[in-house]
């Protein structure tokens, strides 16, 4: 319900306003003076005030000057006669909501009053909103307990408070703009606009432009001002992820933003002060771009002020099953099913899966595995069918020799079959060994396959 305050010292006029907001189904207090007003501020806070402007030797406006700082404060408004409106507006500019004039109108205060509570429900829901988002976002809610991931997280809590620009490497899937928003929100910056863009996403022709923006008339087809996500992230935070794929122009004008704090439209005279922090990340190897000429030096070192690592899923097993329990928990919420674990076979296959697509896989083979789930738990046959697709068969029987194996050649080995046996193919490749194009062509830059593509031959040898 939503709750009104009346401060006026004339007590018929109290009353009045008091009958017809009550009848309206408002829960209604009044006070005859400033010092009244504050104690009953002080008890409950109310969402909407209707103060008059003259209260004996005292002016209601200062009401304002006890309201709370944000983010809520109620909205005022003010009550004042015909004469004295140039004072009311003089209150709006000091932050009153609206203001009225005597003799009130019926129909003119109930329809004031519902634009205030409407006004107030909206800022209330959107502090609601804000607050989940922080509670999704906090560093605390991040799950991994391995010590690879609290390393992570230790660096995070670290870093949060400051404006250092952060570098994150890791993996597709393994939560990388996860942890950026973390650093966001958790951030003095957490009121203010987290904007993310991929930079692999979008044209090398486009890229320019959705950062910097352009004033009309810069280029066939610009026809309207356009605000560029840097200054739209204004005192807020710039989320650039694949950085490695900007290119070298772009970085080159990027590196101007960290140095100088200022940013330019395309085809603007005029250079825009920024304030905003820069994450990056990327699944490359930044310092070997540098060495290959596709990664800028100076920027390299611009943005590694702060650099978080952050460990792919086959090296953090332990996160298993509290990753597993949290998906769960989510998709029979999200399904409507009552699925309360996961039995042991199951979880020891996840176990001994290598998740080449991370995280991002697990959730998918957990959200399959709930829709198709006939019991109370996962088993064995709920994930089997969807890691064969990303496993060579009878994997679980696969014998390891008592001097060990070398983990990465077998991978290596894998990559190149699975290309020979799809006609180098690269789509269909990746679909062989259930990992999506980018994760594949990664694999294949990581072990140096890439280079000699698409010379066959060399993949044989």
């Amino acid at each position: 319900m939503t709750t009104i305050l009346i401060i006026d010292d004339e007590q018929l006029q109290r009353e009045i306003l008091q009958t017809i907001l009550s009848e309206e189904g408002y829960n209604v207090y009044t006070a005859s003076c400033l010092e009244e007003a504050k104690e009953i501020i002080g008890k409950v806070l109310p969402d909407i005030i209707l103060t008059d402007l003259k209260l004996g030797t005292q002016n209601g406006i200062e009401i304002l000057n006890s309201l709370p700082e944000e983010p809520f404060k109620p909205a005022v408004i003010v009550i004042t006669a015909f004469g004295t409106i140039s004072s009311a507006v003089d209150a709006i500019k000091k932050g009153a909501f609206d203001y009225l004039t005597k003799p009130l109108d019926k129909e003119v205060l109930l329809v004031t009053v519902k634009k205030a509570e409407e006004r107030m429900n909206l800022i209330k829901e959107n502090l609601r909103l804000r607050k989940e988002l922080y509670e999704k976002f906090k560093i605390e809610g991040i799950i991994g307990k391995s010590k690879k991931m609290l390393q992570v997280l230790d660096i995070v809590k670290k870093v949060t408070p400051t404006n250092a620009t952060v570098l994150i490497y890791g993996e597709s899937g393994t939560g990388k703009e996860l942890i950026a928003k973390a650093i966001h929100y958790n951030s003095p910056r957490k009121d203010r606009p987290f904007i993310a863009i991929n930079c692999a996403a979008i044209p090398e022709t486009l890229i320019e432009s959705e950062l910097f923006g352009y004033e009309p008339g810069a280029f066939t087809g610009a026809n309207t001002r356009k605000i560029g996500l840097i200054e739209a992230a204004d005192k807020g935070t710039l989320f650039l992820d694949e950085i490695a794929e900007l290119p070298l122009a772009t970085q080159s004008k990027l590196l101007r933003v960290l140095q100088e704090k200022e940013v330019r439209r395309i085809g603007g005279k005029d250079t825009i002060r920024v304030d905003v922090r820069i994450i990056a990340a990327t699944n490359k190897n930044l310092s070997t771009e540098v060495e290959k000429n596709k990664f800028r030096e100076d920027l390299y070192y611009r943005l590694k002020v702060i650099t978080v690592e952050i460990p792919p899923l086959r090296e953090r097993k332990e996160d298993i099953p509290e990753l597993v329990n949290f998906f769960i928990e989510k998709y029979s919420r999200e399904f409507g099913k009552r699925i309360n674990g996961i039995d042991n076979s199951a979880m020891e296959a996840l176990f001994n899966y290598h998740w080449p697509g991370n995280i991002r896989q697990l959730e998918t083979v957990i959200e399959r595995a709930i829709i198709i789930c006939e019991g109370e738990k996962i088993t064995l046959k709920d994930i089997q069918d969807e890691l064969k697709i990303s496993m060579p068969r009878n994997v679980f029987e696969i014998d390891i020799p008592d001097e060990g194996i070398n983990y990465e050649e077998l991978e290596k080995e894998l990559l190149k079959k699975a290309l020979v046996k799809s006609n180098y193919v690269i789509a269909k490749a990746a679909r062989l060994l259930g990992m999506s194009y980018k994760t594949f062509w990664y694999r294949l830059e990581k072990f140096g396959l890439s280079e000699n593509f698409p010379k066959r031959e060399n993949f044989l040898k």
